[in-house]
């Protein structure tokens, strides 16, 4: 019996328009972070795992159908970017500061 995270984080790319969203809203993030950064010298340092996980994710949903195992570690990747997002606000609130 196939276990369920097997299922789907092994699975095929989907590619098309979510890998498209999950790209522009890396873009969009990253692009937020400079903006801050240059304006008002103080830039939310939490954007920059966002905008990780996003592209990871988007990186993955765009390789070909076969790569499944490689689209599956960018998707193992992104987890693991986002919970230590969770892990460094949960033990670090400061971090959410300007």
């Amino acid at each position: 019996m196939p276990s369920t995270i097997q299922d789907t984080v092994f699975k095929e790319p989907t590619g098309g328009i979510l890998a498209l969203t999950y790209l522009a809203g890396a873009l969009l993030l990253f692009s937020q972070y400079g903006y801050y950064a240059i304006i008002t010298n103080s830039a939310p340092r939490f954007v920059l795992f966002l905008g990780a996980g996003f592209g990871l994710s988007g990186l993955a949903e765009s390789l070909p159908s076969p790569q499944r195992r490689g689209a599956g570690v960018l998707r193992l990747a992104a987890v693991i970017v986002l919970i230590g997002l969770l892990s460094a606000l949960a033990f670090a609130p400061e971090f959410l500061r300007l």
